[in-house]
């Protein structure tokens, strides 16, 4: 049956063309699905232009703030219109890079060292004279990242103290909070998760490969021919297994629905650690949860298809009982 599906993408973000990228493939394959498709580059005419399209459910292909941080969630939500994806809780969770850590900390799920700080605590509380107790404790290199950002945007690594104050300030031109993390020497993995009919599932383990020293940044992601991609992973099945568990035990932590990836680094020593979740995948031809829908044979139009028929089943669940 045909269904109308309002796909929103663009926004005022720093990630608006990948969003875009991920909306043209969606809108192909909803096309080619038969459904009717309603695109959207959201602006402050949001509501005034669902409420006009008569949509039966929104695709949600925005990334960044005001899309994957709960913020169009609730709007949808208030207009009660169905959406694809995590409610507004699990959006707001994923997003917030320290929130994370401290809930994956507070569950026992491994994920590297970490000291985080607010802009406020920099420049008006002193927390600068504790950059060395930090940096002492964490060791070099170490990671610093924006609090709540996206495709690996504002990223530095910090190789000796005198990097830091550098990375802490490209950090904080991304966001006013800032995570300084342990940099874990090893592999990069992806674990993407979708809702099946006996509950979320694990695909197959992805490993990202750069071709430039150090990780997987915006531009590796995102330009073909920056990085290799392996999938299903070349893992030990024990290992595998784990990674995937601990993706699992993640989604579940931040009460994601419907899809998510869970983003770790394997050392050397064979024991995952997770570094964050994706609430809002990418899914543009580079990006790794397709790939690995794709290696567990599920189609992208399947895929997409499937996250409409889950918002749709979702909104017909009674109040609370998903989101």
């Amino acid at each position: 049956m045909s269904t109308r599906v309002a796909i929103l993408k663009g926004g005022p973000s720093l990630e608006r063309q990948v969003s875009l990228r991920s909306a043209a493939r969606v809108q192909d394959a909803l096309e080619r699905l038969g459904h009717e498709v309603l695109p959207i580059d959201v602006d402050s005419t949001l509501i005034e232009r669902l409420r006009e399209s008569g949509a039966d459910v929104a695709f949600i292909a925005l990334h960044g703030r005001g899309g994957e941080d709960g913020t169009v969630q609730e709007l949808l939500e208030i207009i009660g219109l169905p959406y694809t994806g995590s409610g507004v809780l699990a959006c707001m969770r994923s997003m917030d890079k320290v929130l994370t850590k401290h809930l994956l900390v507070e569950e026992g799920i491994p994920t590297p060292d970490f000291f985080a700080f607010s802009e406020v605590a920099f420049r008006e509380l002193g927390a600068a004279d504790a950059l060395p107790a930090i940096e002492e404790r964490l060791g070099f290199p170490l990671v610093v990242k924006p609090a709540a950002q996206g495709s690996a945007l504002g990223i530095e690594f910090a190789a000796s103290p005198a990097d830091v104050p550098g990375a802490l300030v490209a950090a904080f031109s991304y966001d006013d909070r800032v995570l300084l993390e342990r940099h874990v020497r090893g592999r990069e993995l992806a674990v993407g998760l979708l809702e099946m009919d006996a509950g979320v599932e694990a695909l197959p383990v992805l490993e990202a490969k750069p071709k430039e020293e150090y990780f997987f940044d915006f531009e590796a992601r995102y330009e073909i021919g920056k990085t290799d991609y392996v999938c299903p992973a070349d893992l030990p099945p024990d290992v595998t297994a784990r990674a995937q568990e601990l993706a699992v035990a993640t989604y579940r932590l931040l009460g994601c629905y419907g899809f998510a990836r869970v983003d770790m680094m394997l050392p050397e020593d064979g024991t995952p650690q997770v570094l964050e979740a994706q609430a809002i995948p990418g899914l543009t031809e580079t990006s790794l949860y397709p790939q690995a829908a794709e290696a567990a044979g599920i189609s992208f139009d399947d895929l997409v298809s499937r996250l409409v028929e889950l918002a749709l089943k979702n909104s017909a669940a009674p109040t609370g009982a998903v989101r």
